[in-house]
């Protein structure tokens, strides 16, 4: 199929699906294992989805994790922003908490996303975003949080609700798991780039939910520094108290 016949929005969501079969292909041929696996998947898929942009996508500039930044796509309207593979280490490590991100992001804004988590056989994107969720009604919710730098925020965040922590790997698989129903909350403190929550922030925002930083203003792409640490996507119910919350906490 040709990649410039389709849409943005299906464009992206078919090169990260493809990107997501590559590298559960290598994962699957056993040439490598730990560390080396994670290194392998990051330049395969990042080869692959740098490839296909520059074929039909030739005019947008491109921000990827995996690749060396062009301090010129700062003067773009459009810019794909993509992580090859996030969380190459539950990659590594065979699990399933792993994701490809690809986004379009337009005069700063998250236009369009994609994120492929292919070790569950999913692709979410904001082009067919699954239907709202339904209430809570009651039930104690479920607040994400990283495997292995819990942030303090967050925590606290979880006990002022009485929110159940769960730990969980890559930013695209927080993200969607609250998309999907999962879980409710994910906020995070403990810094990202912009590769890292672009694309499941239009896919967030397309499903309905609140995507922002934690003191409440708005998430925008293509600085000249991608640092971007923090993060809030939550039930849209839910980002008043919580905002208000993050507001009360020490050091805010």
């Amino acid at each position: 199929m040709d990649g410039e016949a389709l849409t943005d929005a299906a464009f992206a969501r078919r090169i990260a699906e493809v990107a997501g079969e590559l590298l559960l292909t290598l994962r699957g041929s056993g040439l490598f294992e730990g560390k080396a696996l994670g290194r392998a998947g990051d330049r395969v898929a990042n080869a692959f989805l740098i490839e296909a942009l520059a074929d039909a996508r030739p005019d947008d500039a491109v921000l990827s994790e995996e690749e060396a930044d062009d301090p010129a796509r700062c003067l773009a309207s459009r810019v794909w922003i993509v992580d090859p593979l996030d969380g190459t280490r539950e990659y590594s490590e065979g699990r399933d908490d792993w994701a490809v991100h690809v986004a379009l992001a337009v005069d700063g804004k998250p236009r369009v996303g994609a994120v492929a988590l292919p070790g569950l056989g999913q692709t979410l994107s904001s082009a067919s975003p699954p239907p709202p969720l339904p209430p809570r009604a009651g039930r104690t919710p479920r607040l994400l949080v990283s495997r292995s730098r819990p942030a303090a925020q967050a925590l606290a965040v979880a006990e002022r609700l009485g929110a159940e922590t769960v730990a969980m790997g890559s930013a695209g698989a927080k993200a969607m798991a609250v998309v999907r129903g999962e879980a409710d909350i994910y906020l995070h403190a403990g810094g990202q780039y912009e590769w890292d929550n672009c694309a499941p922030v239009a896919v967030a925002q397309a499903a309905g939910l609140h995507a922002s930083r934690l003191d409440g203003s708005p998430l925008t792409y293509n600085h000249a520094n991608p640092w971007l640490p923090d993060l809030l996507i939550c039930r849209k119910d839910d980002a008043g108290p919580i905002l208000a919350l993050l507001r009360e906490l020490p050091g805010a």
